[in-house]
């Protein structure tokens, strides 16, 4: 029989990781919610909305799972196996799935949508999101904060640099929807317990969310992933902390 860590390796890399569930953690890694809800906000909005435009969609579990979709529902993503999944997921409950490659332009016209959603955005361009919002309409994303998952990123590449630390703070995305001429009408930020059971959990995360550790793969950083492995069987899930943030924009109408 194969030692218990090549075993969690060869399962975690065999795995896909298409789409943005992580269902596959179950058991494996656990990460508290944030406390506001935003697939049910999300859902009521969605409920108000005419038309409405849902950014970086993944596979488009959480638009899929937020309730009924508005009468013009379209949705973007740029990562081929997502795009597919996304559109096989979203097409039967009348959303559009638009391949698009998340640098500006939007493929929309000016005052297109009155709802502009995202959940984790890897980028947000501010000035493209005010330009496709109608007078009046909101955008509503959760967001990842600063430092997210911080204390896995330094096992693997050392102590970061303030900067990058505080690169995804919620001031700077006020500042960003300020500029473009949005009002911030809600910001609230939450830092969340993560636990990860085994290493095949570590290198699941890691193999997934790719900007966490950029470049990742096993071969590079075994050394480090037997290191760690050893420490959670010594000393039980290793333990890191989530940040979020909610932020809700209006244009002015």
């Amino acid at each position: 029989m194969a030692p218990v860590f090549d075993t969690l390796v060869a399962e975690a890399e065999s795995v896909s990781v298409a789409g943005w569930d992580f269902s596959w953690l179950d058991g494996r890694a656990s990460e508290e919610r944030p406390s506001w809800g935003y697939q049910r906000l999300l859902g009521e909005r969605l409920g108000r909305a005419r038309a409405a435009l849902d950014i970086q969609t993944g596979g488009g579990e959480v638009l899929a799972g937020a309730g009924p979709l508005p009468p013009l529902m379209v949705a973007t993503e740029g990562w081929p196996p997502n795009v597919a999944k996304a559109t096989a997921l979203l097409h039967p409950l009348g959303a559009v799935v638009v391949s698009d490659t998340d640098e500006p332009p939007l493929p929309f016209a000016d005052d297109a949508f009155d709802l502009v959603s995202s959940r984790h955005p890897v980028t947000i361009w501010w000035e493209e999101i005010a330009r496709v919002l109608r007078p009046g309409g909101t955008y509503f994303s959760q967001q990842v904060g600063p430092a997210s998952v911080f204390e896995l990123v330094e096992f693997f590449l050392g102590t970061q640099p303030e900067e990058v630390k505080n690169a995804r703070h919620p001031d700077l995305a006020q500042q960003g929807a300020a500029a473009a001429g949005l009002e911030v009408v809600d910001l609230r930020s939450e830092r969340l317990r993560t636990e990860f059971n085994d290493i095949g959990a570590v290198i699941y995360f890691l193999r997934k969310v790719i900007w966490m550790v950029p470049g990742f793969t096993v071969g590079h950083y075994r050394d480090r992933l037997r290191e760690l492995h050893d420490r959670i069987e010594r000393e039980g899930p290793f333990v890191a902390h989530t940040t979020r943030f909610l932020i809700e924009a209006r244009k002015p109408g």
